[in-house]
């Protein structure tokens, strides 16, 4: 690797949803993945070179710690917001979208529809949902709190369950009845 490449730390973490990889530069998070066991780092390798120039990948659980913890208390109902640094890569569009969806509260929802207004770009609502499907830190930029007009649960790059099941555990949707 060239002198200049900057370190990207890499762990998992295993959570109610599945196994979490996550990345960070020495600037924050900046990726999250609902990985699979196995080759967890391939489509982060992928990610990471549309972004960075020169970098070097490494394993460093001790450097993802404190994002792990604030995961682990999101997901034990102990924390409603995120308050960890961020490393955001993406248009300015897309940043623009993600700086308003860290804005819906805990608990709450809204559309497509509702975003593109909230962003002052009313007619890019496909826009909003291009820029929703490339959210790099899912969970933390919480693109689950986006729900199609009608009210119906559509699009969720770790899976429409996974989408269910953050929108239940923050209280918007009910616990299915066990049967």
């Amino acid at each position: 690797m060239a002198s200049g490449s900057q370190v990207i730390a890499w762990s998992q973490m295993e959570s109610p949803v599945g196994p979490l990889t996550l990345v960070a530069s020495h600037h924050g998070l900046c990726h999250l993945d609902f990985a699979k066991k196995s080759a967890p780092t391939v489509g982060i390798q992928i990610w990471l070179n549309q972004w960075f120039n020169h970098y070097r990948l490494e394993r460093n659980e001790q450097a993802l710690l404190p994002y792990m913890q604030q995961l682990n208390e999101y997901f034990n109902k102990q924390r409603r917001e995120f308050d960890i640094p961020l490393d955001l890569h993406g248009t300015a569009f897309q940043k623009l979208v993600w700086r308003y969806l860290r804005t819906i509260p805990y608990g709450e929802v809204r559309s497509y529809k509702d975003v593109a207004l909230g962003i002052g770009a009313s007619k890019a609502v496909r826009a909003v949902g291009g820029a929703n499907n490339k959210n790099p830190i899912s969970i933390i930029i919480p693109c689950h709190r986006v729900i199609g007009s009608n009210g119906s649960l559509v699009g969720y790059g770790g899976g429409l369950h996974i989408k269910e099941y953050l929108l239940t555990l923050e209280g918007w949707l009910k616990p299915k009845e066990e049967s």
